[in-house]
C-alpha cells in the first residue's frame, strides 16, 4: 500500500506541475460547478424533448438522487479514510501548485469526479439509441472535470480514479433502476 501511495504522490506532482499560470483560469472554470449549467440545460432540454414531461420528471428525480448518492458517498469516504488532500499534505504541498480557491481537509475520493462520471454514464446510456456517441463526449467532459482537480492541487490521481469508478458504477446502477421504474410507472395495460 505504501508503494501505491508513493506512486500516487509522484504522479500527482508530475501532473500538477505540468500546469502553467496562463492556463489556471481555464481549469478553475472547468472545475466550477456553475460552468456546467449550459451543458446541463442542453441535456435537460434533450431529455424533455425526447421523453416527454412525465417520463422526464422521473428521469430528473433519478439524476438528482444519483448526484446526491455520489456526493454523499464521497463525504462518507472522506470522513472514514481521512486522507489529506495534496494541498494539506506535508512533503507534497511544498512542491505542488495550489491553484484552487479553497482546499478542504480530506480528499479520498473526489466527489467532483464521481458526480460527473455518474451523470455521464447515466445520460450516455439513456441517450445511446438516439445519440450513440454522446456517451463519449460526456465521458470526455467527466475526464476534464476529474483532471482539473489534480491540476488545481486538491486531489491525487488515485482520488479521481476511484471517484470516477464509483461514479460510473453508481451511474450504471441508477440507469438500470431508472429503466425498471419507467417500466413500472408507465406500463401499458
Amino acid at each position: 500500500m505504501e508503494r501505491l501511495i508513493e506512486l500516487d504522490h509522484k504522479l500527482f506532482l508530475w501532473l500538477n506541475n505540468l500546469g502553467n499560470e496562463s492556463w489556471d483560469w481555464l481549469w478553475l472554470l472547468i472545475t466550477d460547478k456553475w460552468t456546467a449549467i449550459p451543458l446541463y440545460a442542453l441535456l435537460l432540454f434533450l431529455i424533455f424533448k425526447k421523453f416527454g414531461w412525465k417520463s422526464s420528471l422521473v428521469t430528473v428525480v433519478f439524476i438528482t438522487l444519483l448526484i446526491t448518492a455520489t456526493d454523499q458517498l464521497g463525504n462518507v469516504f472522506k470522513d472514514a479514510f481521512e486522507r489529506l488532500r495534496p494541498c494539506r499534505q506535508e512533503g507534497i504541498m511544498e512542491y505542488a501548485r495550489f491553484v484552487a480557491v479553497r482546499c478542504g481537509s480530506y480528499g479520498f475520493f473526489s466527489a467532483h469526479a464521481s458526480n460527473s462520471m455518474g451523470v455521464a454514464i447515466f445520460l450516455g446510456l439513456l441517450f445511446r439509441k438516439v445519440f450513440p456517441k454522446m456517451i463519449f463526449w460526456l465521458i470526455a467532459w467527466a475526464l476534464l472535470v476529474a483532471y482539473s482537480r489534480v491540476y488545481l492541487g486538491v486531489h491525487y490521481p488515485g482520488d479521481i480514479i476511484v471517484g470516477m469508478l464509483i461514479g460510473g458504477l453508481i451511474g450504471f446502477i441508477f440507469y438500470k433502476l431508472h429503466e425498471l421504474a419507467q417500466q413500472k410507472i408507465f406500463k401499458k395495460d
